[in-house]
């Protein structure tokens, strides 16, 4: 992980060797373990790079890194697979060799199509004065473009600022492709050209799958003075994932359930699935290649080099390097089951749990003192939670936070004590109080989450800025205590409920559209989850030197899902519960899960409590004024007034 910018200027009176404060702030809170500024000059423009770098894996490698050509790259990505890096190696480094010996854009697109893992990137090519840059294929790192003064100059950086009464200048770069600019062309025109090279598939029967967004797409966002066309040579990257199988059945299917469509789930239901000789193999075969996904991410960091003896001797010495956003629902479970498998046994693995509370609780002054100086604020518990809480014991916390994903965690933790006991699990309630959300939305949460600016994006955004933090407290059986998570990798389930029709939009699909909708759903998913979802989440999460892994996002699990018929992934025929992500419940099952597999999907804004914090009535795709920025001479006259 690691915070990149650069910024280009064609205006020489103009040009600042400097990045503004409130960027240079945010970058640096994406890489706290070296930061580096590099200034290039050329007759006709000037680029000021900036790198900012959270060090996990290989030598500590500054950036930006420069050759003896003048060549600059910043890179902002892990690779998984493609290009062979050795544990000892860096990766920066590693790429960066490869790029400065192509000799021309194929040798580059070669490059980069090889690459497996999330990634960004700019590259400075001196000597033919191109500047190239990108985002993955899913788009699970950010890169924000911002285009101003009528060509005069553009930024690149992986986030943004925002300045309050000016409207949105800051824009996702499309994970598209590759884009490149002439600069020196450029600095004569005064007009910008982006010239891209497209994500494209090629079939064995030589057929051609473009990618989603079009080059009209693309420029409809951008200022009049900057057009996006195609490469000149039509030169493509290829896509790291097969096409989505679209096949449908030839017959109506059989379902082996077929009779209890109103019966509620239970493990007996999904056992039956089990005794099937060709999905049980499916299963496993999906069970293996997501294991494989997580055990790259969870092995690729740095750990235990530098601890004594002693340390290693006091499990509770160790730190987390791994933590899970955790909501015990099925996609957090089966990835910290996972992780369990690769994950040293010593090593304890956080599981980062968030809730939000509205209202404020007495609590009884026979509760643990340190509790008590949090000043917690508790939501009264709804009925359909009721008998959750009043299960709860005495002592625990869970008494007064009824939040659905609260509860749900807690089970979701018992059931992993049950499958590795010897574990040391750190369950790290995060609560968080409408004060708290507030303040933060407003001077840190809300620059991340742009230029995104739904109700959903607020939500969400908020969030998994707060669990990702790993800031609250643990309960153990001699109390509860406060608690900061020191893992510098955080695991997240995006993508399983993309893929695996887990949303209630598949099920209300299907039920007017057939597998074919669904199909098409699914497919459109995929299509917009980089804009959508994986840009605000890696700036939300890097914002506390800490990075986002997706192992559902894996290219390897990308294509063994897209590989499978509608009907092998999903039966949603089938209640909640069951049949949405059915291979991923039977793959549970065969875990050793037990409630949890039968979980339904409770989205994270609702399951956290947060969407019930400010205002009932909105919808999430409106327009949120909560993450307006407040401009300074407000503050000021608030500040003044409070005085």
């Amino acid at each position: 992980m690691c915070g990149i910018c650069c910024s280009v200027n064609f205006s020489a009176e103009h040009f600042s060797q400097d990045l503004k404060e409130d960027l240079l702030y945010n970058l640096k809170q994406r890489g706290p373990n070296s930061s580096k500024q590099l200034f290039k000059s050329d007759v006709n423009y000037q680029c000021l790079f900036s790198g900012h770098v959270l060090h996990l894996r290989g030598v500590l490698t500054t950036q930006p890194v420069e050759d003896e050509r003048g060549n600059v790259f910043l890179w902002n990505g892990e690779i998984f697979s493609g290009i062979k890096v050795e544990a000892e190696e860096n990766d920066t480094q590693i790429l960066f060799n490869y790029l400065s010996s192509c000799k021309n854009e194929s040798e580059i697109l070669s490059l980069f199509s090889e690459v497996q893992g999330p990634w960004s990137f700019i590259y400075y090519q001196a000597s033919s004065h191109y500047l190239w840059f990108g985002r993955d294929f899913f788009g699970r790192r950010s890169l924000l473009w911002h285009f101003s003064n009528l060509g005069k100059s553009f930024c690149l950086s992986s986030v943004g600022t925002k300045t309050s009464g000016l409207a949105n200048q800051w824009q996702e770069v499309p994970a598209s492709g590759l884009f490149r600019i002439d600069l020196k062309s450029t600095a004569i025109s005064r007009c910008i050209i982006l010239q891209l090279y497209p994500w494209k598939y090629i079939s064995r029967e030589n057929i051609i799958e473009e990618n989603v967004n079009s080059l009209s797409q693309i420029s409809a966002d951008l200022p009049a003075f900057v057009s996006v066309v195609a490469n000149e040579a039509k030169l493509y990257l290829e896509k790291p994932v097969v096409p989505l199988n679209m096949m449908l059945p030839q017959a109506a299917l059989e379902t082996h359930c077929s009779n209890i469509s109103n019966v509620p789930p239970t493990r007996e239901t999904l056992q039956v699935f089990l005794t099937d000789v060709h999905i049980k193999e499916v299963i496993q075969q999906f069970i293996d290649v997501l294991s494989v996904a997580v055990k790259k991410r969870v092995l690729c960091l740095p750990r235990g080099e530098n601890l004594t003896a002693n340390e290693v001797s006091k499990m509770c010495d160790r730190k987390a390097n791994v933590a899970i956003l955790f909501s015990g629902g099925i996609d957090s479970m089966v990835i910290a089951t996972l992780a369990d498998r690769h994950i040293p046994l010593d090593e304890p693995i956080d599981l980062l749990n968030v809730a939000f509370i509205a209202e404020e609780k007495t609590m009884p002054t026979s509760f643990n003192k340190e509790r008590n100086k949090q000043k917690n604020k508790c939501e009264i518990s709804s009925e359909e939670f009721s008998k959750d809480d009043a299960a709860a014991d005495d002592d625990s916390p869970d008494k007064y936070v009824s939040v659905p994903d609260r509860i749900t965690g807690r089970a979701g933790l018992k059931e992993l004590k049950a499958v590795s006991p010897s574990r040391i699990w750190n369950f790290v309630e995060i609560n968080v109080s409408m004060e708290e959300l507030q303040k933060l939305r407003r001077t840190r949460i809300c620059h991340l989450i742009q230029p995104l600016d739904t109700v959903l994006d607020d939500s969400i955004g908020c969030a998994v800025w707060f669990a990702s933090r790993g800031i609250g407290w643990l309960v153990a059986q001699d109390g509860v205590k406060s608690y900061q998570s020191s893992a510098k990798v955080v695991l997240t389930g995006i993508g399983a409920d993309e893929q695996l029709a887990g949303y209630s939009r598949h099920r209300v699909r299907f039920q007017s559209h057939g597998l074919e909708g669904l199909n098409k759903e699914i497919m459109m998913e995929l299509g917009r989850i980089s804009s959508r979802n994986l840009g605000r989440d890696d700036r939300v999460i890097g914002d506390h030197g800490k990075e986002a892994r997706f192992p559902f996002l894996d290219e390897n699990v990308v294509s063994f899902l897209n590989s499978l018929p509608i009907w092998e992934k999903a039966n949603l025929t089938l209640p909640r519960g069951i049949g949405e992500k059915l291979l991923l419940r039977l793959a549970a099952v065969e875990l050793g899960l037990t409630a949890s597999a039968l979980l339904p999907k409770r989205a994270m804004q609702f399951g956290s409590r947060i969407a019930k914090m400010e205002k009932n009535n909105e919808k999430a795709s409106d327009k949120c004024g909560r993450l307006q920025i407040i401009s300074l001479e407000n503050l000021s006259i608030e500040k003044e007034t409070k005085l």
